[in-house]
Parts: C-alpha cells; sequence; structure tokens
C-alpha cells in the first residue's frame, strides 16, 4: 500500500458548513477549519501531552496551510 499523505481533506454532508483537515501522523488529528476543534487520534503519555499542547498552533497552521495549497489548486 502507497503511504498515506500527511494532510487529507474531508467533508461531512451533514455539516456542510465544515471543512475538515486529517492529520494522518502522530500526532493523529482531525481538525475543523471552521471552528478550529480537534479531535485527537492519540492516547498521550503526560510527557506526549505536554508537547502537544506546545505544538498545537503549528499544526492547526499547517493543517490551514494545506487547506489552502489544495483549495488554490482548484482556482
Amino acid at each position: 500500500m502507497e503511504q498515506l499523505p500527511e494532510f487529507l481533506l474531508a467533508d461531512y454532508t451533514e455539516h456542510p458548513e465544515s471543512i475538515f483537515v486529517i492529520h494522518t501522523v502522530f500526532p493523529r488529528f482531525v481538525i475543523n477549519l471552521q471552528n478550529d476543534e480537534i479531535e485527537w487520534w492519540e492516547s498521550f503519555t503526560a510527557e506526549d501531552k505536554e508537547i502537544a499542547t506546545q505544538e498545537v498552533a503549528h499544526w492547526v497552521e499547517q493543517a490551514t496551510q494545506f487547506y489552502d495549497q489544495q483549495i488554490s489548486s482548484y482556482e
């Protein structure tokens, strides 16, 4: 099987206004770019949780940049 990309776009017909970006590598998460709500797909150790808390802004920025790049390719 081919390696998954680091980020994937997703939508959900029950919430058409939402834009989801999935981060497929550690720490795996789904972010709704409409409200920056993050659903973590990891169980964190205390040390991991501290690192994740410090890095969350970075991952939100990366997810947003990924979305912007993908949308600009359609224009």
